[in-house]
């Protein structure tokens, strides 16, 4: 683990890792906010609509209940590999590099599940400017989480 450079990728690639994926629960967390406050209202004399889902979001299409809480979870995992990746680009040596690769590697992969759920939202089309915003830094995410995973490993 005496590689130098790959510890200033894997420390750069963390921080942009870890500033996106702290964008993405902000606008997540707006989404679940609105839909909470703006979807359907149930109450003893209403009936359930007829195409109720207790995912519905108020804006975007169908995929986007599905996207927005996958990437909320990607969001969390991310953080706490940011955590553990801090940890380990700090000690730098084998011993911290399963930790770190280990929550690395489950971020990305639930970074790859939302980014795919942004895919389909992206087909089906309508949706707003936070919405396109979220999908953008998931879709970038999948791409530097894996890096940074390839920074980690590639220091050995």
């Amino acid at each position: 683990m005496a590689n130098p450079q790959m510890k200033n990728v894997a420390a750069l690639l963390l921080f942009l890792n870890f500033c996106m994926y702290v964008i993405i629960l902000g606008i997540g967390g707006w989404a679940v906010n609105r839909a909470i406050d703006h979807g359907f209202i149930i109450g003893p004399d209403f009936n359930l609509p007829a195409h109720f889902s207790p995912i519905f979001f108020p804006m975007g299409n169908a995929a986007t209940g599905f996207f927005v809480t996958f990437a909320l979870l990607a969001a969390v995992a991310g953080v706490a590999s940011a955590i553990a990746g801090i940890n380990h680009v700090r000690s730098w040596t084998a011993s911290s590099l399963p930790s770190a690769a280990s929550v690395a590697g489950i971020a990305w992969t639930l970074t790859l599940l939302a980014m795919g759920f942004a895919c389909k939202e992206i087909d089906l089309e309508v949706r707003n400017a936070r919405l396109r915003t979220m999908e953008a830094f998931t879709i970038i995410l999948t791409v530097t989480q894996l890096l940074y995973i390839a920074a980690i490993h590639g220091s050995a």
